[in-house]
């Protein structure tokens, strides 16, 4: 009876005490995975630590191998990627269900952006800055996954990026650590939901760790060399926040960081993931990389290639075999110890577990949720909405833009206008059973969008690439009998993504001499740039009418660009990369250190080129609005500041246009003078707030040690006293209010 009595107490104590409770709940998983392991041969044990790609598409060198059921069944395979659809999920799962311990497979997938429905990519996702659409178009994209019986999608990227030339730079958040570590954890946040284990959520992978965003010449794939204090001020914030964000696992990057590959990066790993970040989640290699380091001359063979991944602290080895051809060897060679493969066996077999899968192998087999979640109506909406927000607007002379629906003609001109699945950008899936039907295109957006009353003509003009003119003359004719031209040009959609580096980032082809021709007919002519990359457009900037930087906005598309061509929709977003004007300028980015001869400096030799400017074509956090904001009345509660002190920062934004519209207000700081050269400015807040023609709103930052810490020579974390300066602004450029206050000790 004492027993039942002190049983019952407890439970009561647990479901009372939510920190009692979570600590039981964990030792619950740490003690079934114990009781798993005990069973274990190190076989079997190996096994959990290899990632086989399904034979139905590939996303990096193919390995042929056409033993893989076996290996499933023999309890050789851990997880499986590119293997979707509830139907083929299940039939690999039912075969690991025949090996001796039953241990259920992970299936793992790019999702990116976007299962079925496809948001816009992540780089013009970063650009409407706003954290919760993001989160939400990540649980959309979880939601449909996980119902196709998916558990782990390989995103977000978290790179750093600030050379446009790295295909690559389509999956991030662009080049500003702060907004790239907001972004990380709103991603997370979406794609995990409230908790590993709910039908609706999967696992996220921080990626690429570290620095992949930085190689050199922008060629996929290259060396990174950098300083240390480099990584860790600016490359490894939005890991950091993705951990500490409860991301449940990380990838490595392809590339060596100062001559050291990152699958083999002690460093990266054990020190700073595991070690000072206290990361409890697992580790997987990209495709292939563990063997790659014998192609980079870190290791010999794969013998040496897995001893240096393993001890490094890579937990699973995506598709190079080394791990299952060679652990157990290194363990006979008593190079490797039992108890280093136990650890990360232990972090995926606690991930198995907090999903569910031990319970249930199949519970995201159910054909009837998949359908159902595929078939959701909300879901385009609300990626049309995010598309919406992706939109950047910049440019808009004589406010050609918005477009009266009452327009009589319209020309839509251009080889992207009816494509289909190029709006869906790089890094999309292709589910099973689906075609692209639901794709909406640019064509068909303002289809839906005119009334009666309005004629559209349509003419190719010229394909993305190559030199042939030959449908300039129909172009032409098609333009003079409009009001107003609308050019739809850019990339294909396979130019930007990985192993798409691009030496020379211009708009491909005759396409801005298409512009040319039509800009000679008189018509006004509003251009769409349709890419995953800053382009260089110097005529197209300087000569068009308007400019939307439509990016590839993905399944929704062609009713997002509708929406804010005519003005349902007024253009927030702002540009979370720099776009440089000519490759010459790369890297170029924002907050760059100061020289001791800045341009400033009249006719002093500086910092320049004799044959180019050094300022960007369009800077980091610019966009227009079909509005206007005047910032006023910045307030500053004191102009000195402790260690452990707090400055409150006021100012009003008011609307002094005709739209209701979005602003995004910039907080950037920098410090005056400090131990070591401080950038010319730093993010280190924004808010963005919607206002009403003629409304104003109060908006409020506060500033404190941690926004003014950086990394000294010494690579100590410190907030030095002096002075620093307060912008305000709507881009890193266009600084409105600023101020200077001062910390002290």
């Amino acid at each position: 009876m004492n027993a039942k009595i002190n049983t019952a107490l407890l439970l009561i104590l647990l479901f009372l005490n939510p920190i009692l409770f979570a600590q039981s709940q964990q030792k619950t998983v740490d003690q079934r995975v114990d009781s798993v392991m005990r069973l274990m041969t190190p076989e079997e044990k190996i096994g959990q630590l290899n990632q086989y790609s399904d034979d139905w598409t590939a996303t990096g060198p193919v390995t042929v191998d056409n033993d893989k059921t076996r290996q499933v069944r023999n309890g050789q395979v851990g997880s499986m990627l590119n293997c979707k659809g509830t139907d083929r999920t299940r039939w690999w799962q039912e075969a690991a269900m025949k090996s001796r311990l039953k241990i259920p497979l992970l299936f793992g997938q790019d999702v990116v952006h976007g299962y079925k429905t496809t948001f816009p990519i992540p780089l013009a996702e970063s650009c409407s800055w706003d954290l919760d659409a993001m989160t939400l178009s990540a649980r959309i994209a979880a939601t449909e996954a996980s119902a196709g019986g998916i558990h782990w999608t390989f995103a977000p990227m978290v790179d750093i990026a600030r050379d446009p030339r790295w295909g690559r730079m389509m999956e991030g958040a662009g080049e500003d650590p702060y907004l790239g570590s907001m972004i990380a954890a709103a991603r997370v946040k979406g794609f995990q939901g409230n908790k590993l284990g709910d039908i609706n959520s999967m696992m996220a992978c921080a990626k690429h760790f570290a620095a992949y965003g930085a190689v050199i010449g922008g060629r996929d794939y290259n060396s990174v060399d950098m300083s240390e204090r480099l990584l860790l001020e600016v490359y490894l914030p939005p890991f950091k926040a993705a951990a500490e964000a409860g991301v449940a696992t990380f990838m490595n990057s392809f590339n060596d960081i100062n001559g050291v590959p990152a699958t083999g990066n002690s460093y990266l790993q054990r020190d700073i993931l595991k070690g000072q970040w206290g990361f409890k989640g697992f580790v997987v290699s990209d495709w292939g990389s563990v063997g790659e380091m014998v192609s980079h001359g870190s290791a010999k063979n794969d013998y040496e290639a897995a001893f240096s991944a393993i001890t490094a602290g890579c937990d699973m080895d995506m598709e190079s075999r080394c791990y299952k051809n060679y652990l157990a060897q290194l363990v006979a060679d008593g190079k490797v110890s039992m108890a280093l493969i136990d650890d990360a066996v232990r972090r995926i077999l606690e991930k198995k577990f907090e999903l569910g899968l031990f319970d249930d192998p199949f519970k995201y087999c159910d054909a009837e949720r998949e359908q159902k979640e595929l078939n959701n109506p909300e879901h385009p909406k609300i990626a049309r909405e995010m598309a919406d927000r992706s939109i950047v607007l910049l440019k808009n002379q004589n406010n050609l833009l918005p477009l009266s629906k009452n327009t009589k003609t319209i020309a839509f001109i251009g080889p992207l206008v009816k494509a289909v699945k190029q709006n869906k950008g790089f890094w999309d899936v292709e589910v099973p059973g689906v075609d692209s039907s639901y794709i909406v295109s640019q064509w068909a957006g303002l289809v839906n969008k005119v009334g009666a009353t309005t004629k559209l003509l349509y003419a190719k003009g010229c394909e993305i690439e190559g030199s042939d003119k030959s449908g300039f003359d129909e172009a032409v004719r098609i333009a003079k009998q409009s009001d107003v031209v609308i050019l739809s040009i850019g990339e294909r959609r396979d130019m930007s993504g990985e192993a798409r580096s691009r030496s020379n980032i211009d708009i491909p082809g005759v396409q801005e001499d298409l512009l040319k021709v039509l800009l000679a007919t008189g018509k006004p002519v509003v251009v769409l740039i349709n890419a995953g990359r800053p382009l260089v457009f110097n005529y197209t900037a300087d000569n068009a009418t308007a400019i939307l930087y439509t990016w590839w906005l993905g399944s929704e598309a062609g009713n997002a660009i509708a929406d804010v061509l005519f003005g349902d929709f007024n253009p927030s977003a702002k540009l979370s990369v720099t776009f440089p004007q000519s490759v010459g300028q790369i890297p170029i980015y924002y907050s760059h250190l100061n020289t001791g001869r800045p341009v400033t400096n009249g006719d002093v030799p500086n910092t320049s080129y004799i044959d180019l400017s050094i300022y960007p074509k369009f800077e980091f956090g610019f966009g227009l609005s079909f509005t206007t904001f005047k910032y006023s009345d910045l307030k500053l509660n004191k102009n000195k500041i402790s260690n452990t002190g707090e400055i409150e920062v006021s100012l009003t934004v008011s609307n002094t246009g005709k739209y209701a519209g979005e602003e995004i207000v910039q907080l950037y700081l920098r410090d005056l003078a400090g131990s070591i050269s401080r950038p010319v400015k730093d993010l280190k807040d924004f808010a963005k707030i919607a206002l009403n023609a003629g409304e104003s709103k109060i908006v409020r930052f506060t500033i404190d040690k941690e926004k003014l810490s950086f990394y000294n020579q010494k690579l100590q974390w410190v907030a030095e006293p002096g002075e620093f300066e307060l912008m305000i602004g709507a881009s890193s450029s266009d600084i409105r209010l600023n101020s200077v206050f001062e910390l002290v000790n």
